[in-house]
């Protein structure tokens, strides 16, 4: 192999590692799929979206820059006299409507599900507080306060900041999969909002009104959030973190009153 195809390979070799990279990189940008049927209805909706408005980008700015090169001054082109266009003004009318109407109808049908709490076999009261969010769990004795555990040395930057910095709490939200959650949502004071990505919630807690949303989730696992409505000086320090379990497992937890079993203390900050 000569120098000249040796130096053609190194670049080839370069360039897919950075857009491999790049890539990598946009994924972390995107939404997250999640891991409810609403939630990857949402992700496809929100593809399906960005693809048409990829394909209206290319095709405007394509002609655009066409346009541009094609009738340049200097080619000695001559501009149109005409003024008007019976049909361009149809088909640019028609056109805009009909992609409207496509992205329209199956976001709201995904927005007729994200409202429908009916059917819910377990039903929950989150309220929210300066800083800290109460769950109690109706029907059940169980309640209890869930708020930020992340250790203070971290804070203040006297020790090393782990992986879920200011996501972690002093008692998760366990929750059971496969079946339908109906989350009851207030406040105590002022405004907050419960978000968690990974389930496709993002609801506001209002002091004196009762919002509500629910949910289904298909894979056990832990899935975190944040307050994402601004509601004072620590409202970057009220995490979410929610532990989806099979129904033996959240059977057990609700027995022992709402507490970790001693084997799962240790995995309860993970």
């Amino acid at each position: 192999m000569n120098f000249l195809n040796l130096k053609k390979l190194s670049i080839l070799i370069l360039l897919y590692i950075l857009g491999s990279n790049s890539y990598a990189g946009w994924l972390d940008l995107n939404m997250p799929k999640g891991v409810t049927d609403i939630s990857n209805e949402v992700y496809g909706l929100h593809m399906l979206i960005l693809y048409i408005c990829i394909g209206i980008g290319v095709v405007v700015f394509g002609a655009m820059f066409w346009s541009i090169w094609a009738h340049r001054k200097s080619r000695g082109v001559t501009p149109a006299t005409f003024h008007e266009s019976t049909k361009l003004e149809f088909i640019w009318t028609i056109v805009p409507f009909a992609i409207l109407i496509g992205m329209a109808v199956p976001a709201t049908k995904t927005l007729i599900k994200m409202y429908d709490t009916s059917e819910s076999e377990i039903h929950i009261k989150i309220t929210g507080y300066q800083w800290l969010w109460q769950y109690e769990y109706l029907n059940t004795d169980v309640s209890f306060y869930s708020k930020l555990s992340t250790p203070y040395k971290e804070i203040y930057n006297q020790k090393e900041k782990n992986v879920n910095y200011l996501q972690e709490v002093d008692n998760q939200l366990v929750l059971p999969i496969n079946k339908k959650i109906r989350f009851l949502l207030t406040s105590n004071d002022v405004l907050h909002a419960w978000w968690v990505p990974d389930l496709a919630l993002k609801k506001d807690a209002i002091p004196g009104y009762i919002n509500e949303m629910a949910v289904v989730i298909k894979e056990p696992g832990i899935y975190r959030g944040r307050c994402a409505e601004l509601c004072g000086r620590h409202h970057g320090f009220m995490p979410i973190v929610i532990k989806a379990v099979e129904q033996n497992d959240y059977e057990k937890w609700l027995a022992n009153g709402g507490k970790a079993e001693s084997t799962d203390l240790a995995s309860t900050q993970k």
